[in-house]
């Protein structure tokens, strides 16, 4: 089984080695696409660097200036289809999700049957850490509103830890998912449940960055909200 880690970066040069190297270090055989978005710090020329060590399981894809990580995903999944990779991943380069539950994400789909298996703060065993307990709430009562408006059962709709098997990327028309910040997240979701396939969530702890800075916004947030009802109302 082939397994591609896709890791979008911005101004990731404090983590971007230290996470390559657990990624590789892991007992799972991954190999890690990276997707960068013309990264002024030098996130991408780290990573060519790593390259010259790690040979041809570190992929690496420029792109100029901030497209939003929707896209950063879509471009991602597309390389992924394309090199047959039968599992493909996506997280953050942050360490607010743990490399190490990887594992358990991969264990989901191989032994577990989900075809999309989720890294979730809010089922039983999921915790968050370093969150003050305003942005807590307004996470956790996000997820609660998406569930209602779209009628899915899954606790974490936000999430951006996860496992898909290549048939369900395959199955999903990616040139018409719409959104770009964390709707994206949230429209994979919808679109995976709506084509039947099977989900399930996995605990996590997520634990905020405590190097770089945080890529949330209002404008994210309210791409979120309002992107909700227009999914629940298209066809």
């Amino acid at each position: 089984m082939s397994n591609l880690v896709i890791i979008p970066t911005y101004n990731e040069k404090g983590n971007i080695e230290r996470m390559v190297r657990k990624v590789f270090s892991l007992q799972v055989p991954f190999e890690l696409l990276i997707v960068d978005d013309g990264s002024p710090d030098g996130t991408a020329e780290i990573v060519k660097k790593l390259q010259a060590e790690f040979g041809p399981k570190l992929h690496l894809i420029e792109r100029i200036g901030k497209l939003g990580l929707g896209t950063a995903y879509i471009t991602g999944f597309k390389y992924a289809i394309a090199h047959k990779f039968d599992f493909i991943f996506e997280m953050d380069c942050d360490f607010s999700h743990n490399p190490d539950d990887l594992i358990n994400l991969y264990n989901a789909c191989i032994t577990g049957g989900a075809e999309l298996s989720i890294g979730s703060r809010y089922v039983k065993g999921g915790k968050v850490i370093n969150w003050p307990i305003d942005r807590i709430l307004m996470s956790y009562f996000a997820s609660l509103y998406v569930r209602i408006i779209l009628w899915i059962n899954i606790h974490d709709t936000t999430a951006g830890f996860k496992c898909y098997k290549r048939k369900v990327l395959e199955t999903i028309n990616l040139d018409g998912i719409k959104f770009i910040g964390y709707a994206f997240q949230i429209e994979m979701k919808y679109k995976v449940k709506k084509a039947g396939f099977k989900i399930k969530e996995v605990p996590i702890t997520f634990t905020d960055r405590t190097i770089g800075e945080s890529k949330m916004s209002k404008g994210i947030f309210k791409e979120a909200i309002l992107g909700v009802i227009q999914m629940r109302f298209s066809n």
